[in-house]
């Protein structure tokens, strides 16, 4: 490219804020990045008791008032 053309084309767009908006997504994509990686470094196994929503929804078994039904003879 010629050096009119460049310079008819850096009317247009300032590089200059091109790069300072992309180095701040950029420090922002790395911030999402170790907040993620913290949160799977504090995910273990839990301990205790479950909460009541989460254990009655994990309920198994029979339905409530369904027996056995009694042979026929």
């Amino acid at each position: 490219m010629t050096a009119t053309r460049l310079s008819r084309y850096a009317e247009k767009m300032d590089i200059n804020k091109m790069l300072l908006d992309l180095r701040v997504e950029r420090d922002q994509i790395s911030e999402a990045i170790v907040v993620l990686e913290r949160l799977t470094i504090g995910q273990g196994k839990r301990r205790g008791r479950p909460p009541k929503w989460l254990s009655e929804v994990k309920r198994r078994g029979r339905p409530k008032g369904s027996k056995n039904k009694p042979k026929p003879a």
